[in-house]
């Protein structure tokens, strides 16, 4: 029987990937990494240029799927005003669910060249939010309104509500379903949803 073993650089973004869920960006060490990809340090190096250039794949695949979850969030439900609270919703039980992940993405300082893809994903995730925003505009559901600020408001008010929470000095959990359900509130009322 035959077992399939990913090629060393697949190894070595799944490794990375796995590190930073559990230890964080700055936890993520090369030799940690190494060794959970079952390598030798020096052979990151001959499939990424630095750490900082894995880190960047990493996270643009990490970004890459939560668009995704994004717009999957959005398919569940028909009405405009829906999809938005759906898309908030989703990316807050997701960030809760995996803090550690979810504090790199948001707010855990890391090089300069792993900021702009954290910079570039908000982006694509606030002009995600702001086309559902324009839907419900349309739809009647929420008044006319700066749709651009209205959706960075609303992608800057979840990372700020998860920040604390997801923060490893945090200490204790908020309940996650009622933190949830109030960002949720804040944001219906933030765009005037009827």
């Amino acid at each position: 029987m035959s077992v399939f073993v990913a090629p060393t650089r697949q190894r070595l973004l799944d490794a990375a990937r796995s590190v930073v869920e559990e230890r964080g960006y700055g936890g993520a060490s090369v030799v940690a990494i190494a060794e959970r990809a079952g390598v030798a340090s020096g052979t990151l190096y001959r499939h990424f240029p630095s750490k900082a250039e894995l880190f960047v794949e990493v996270f643009r695949d990490v970004c890459e799927r939560e668009i995704a979850s994004a717009t999957r969030a959005a398919r569940s439900v028909e009405a405009a005003v829906d999809k938005l609270d759906a898309v908030l919703a989703n990316f807050a039980r997701r960030a809760l669910a995996n803090p550690v992940l979810a504090w790199s993405l948001i707010a855990e300082p890391v090089d300069p060249a792993v900021e702009q893809i954290r910079l570039d994903y908000r982006r694509t995730y606030t002009r995600h939010v702001e086309r559902l925003l324009r839907a419900a505009i349309r739809q009647g559901s929420a008044p006319p309104q700066d749709t651009a600020i209205a959706a960075a408001a609303l992608v800057g008010a979840g990372n700020e509500v998860l920040a604390g929470p997801l923060s490893p000095l945090a200490g204790t959990r908020r309940d996650t379903a009622r933190s949830i359900d109030a960002l949720r509130t804040v944001c219906q009322r933030a765009i005037g949803a009827a």
